[in-house]
């Protein structure tokens, strides 16, 4: 007769198989939970946080390694701080972010992230960055860090829903980002680098709204009788035209240009002004490539831009190397 063997005598038979099951599977579970994070982190967005080297840089004190260390950790506590603020709005806006034709990818919207999961690691992390920040020895870096976390957490509840109000907040974030760089290097913030990068950052902010409505519009024209149309996930967006929007960007435009001009035209004699105007040309260029590409429906992912369209990264390099050898020579 041919034994029989019951399907508990062949689990006893083979007790490693059932046993490394169990840490294969949590391994697994943990890889994609911890890749789900890192996601919903936007490492992207973190090309935002190199502002903190702009002040430094346009200082010309970039090169000393004790400030490059300094405003090497500044980045790290805003991408630390950025993405708890990601993680929490994500959670806020679950709903909104599923009826999006991209959001809905997210790793909370798509349930990738556990709601729970992303509360508790979005707390720790908006409070980690300005307690961080004390070890760095200076009171004014902690509460600038403390400032940008209280203003992205009641941007994120209260602020993204009132019209104006949201496009005035996130230009304020960038404007505190550039800011860190010049308290952590303890630079002089001079009038002109603070009203450029004021008004970069609301032309980058006002042409990621136009674009958002533009796909707001778009996903409602496709809408039919069976589906209904979908509200914005930004509810702001309900009080902004595409004329008003349009309007603000050249009005941002127009007034960063004249701005950086005048402080390119005084930066005194010597050879290293003619590097200084002549970043002009490149400077212009930028912002009229920008604005195509925002006209084009390209502005929703401002980072997108950055690491995608070759010619504004050419302009770029180019702007950054006459202004580096106007301030280094």
């Amino acid at each position: 007769m041919t034994p029989t063997t019951s399907p508990a005598d062949a689990t006893e038979t083979r007790p490693g198989r059932s046993a490394a099951a169990g840490p294969r599977l949590f391994l697994l579970r943990s890889g994609a939970l911890g890749g789900a994070l890192i996601r919903a982190c936007r490492p992207r967005q973190w090309l935002k946080n190199l502002l903190v080297f702009a002040a430094p840089a346009t200082a010309g004190v970039l090169g000393d390694p004790r400030t490059l260390l300094l405003c090497a950790a500044a980045f790290a506590l805003f991408c630390v701080a950025a993405s708890g603020t990601y993680l929490l709005n994500d959670v806020r806006d679950v709903h909104r972010d599923r009826e999006h034709p991209r959001k809905r990818r997210r790793p909370v919207a798509s349930g990738d992230l556990p709601i729970p999961f992303a509360v508790v690691t979005g707390v720790l992390f908006v409070v980690a960055a300005p307690l961080a920040s004390l070890a760095l020895g200076n009171w004014r870096l902690t509460l600038l860090f403390t400032g940008y976390v209280l203003l992205t957490l009641a941007y994120t509840h209260y602020l993204k829903d009132i019209v104006i109000c949201d496009l005035v907040a996130v230009a304020a974030c960038h404007v505190l980002r550039a800011m860190a760089g010049g308290i952590a290097a303890g630079v002089e913030l001079t009038s002109w680098f603070v009203i450029v990068v004021s008004l970069a950052a609301l032309l980058v902010v006002v042409g990621k709204r136009e674009a958002e409505l533009r796909t707001a519009a778009g996903n409602t024209a496709t809408d039919t009788a069976e589906t209904p149309s979908a509200a914005p996930t930004r509810a702001a967006l309900l009080g902004y035209t595409h004329g008003y929007l349009s309007h603000m960007r050249v009005m941002a435009s127009g007034a960063m240009v004249v701005t950086y001009c005048l402080w390119a035209l005084e930066q005194g004699g010597g050879p290293q002004s003619v590097f200084h105007a002549a970043s002009i040309v490149p400077f212009i260029m930028f912002v009229l490539r920008y604005n195509l590409l925002v006209d084009r429906g390209a502005g929703e992912e401002p980072e997108e831009i950055a690491l995608r369209d070759r010619p504004l990264q050419l302009v770029l390099v180019a702007l950054v190397l006459l202004v580096g050898l106007g301030i280094y020579l």
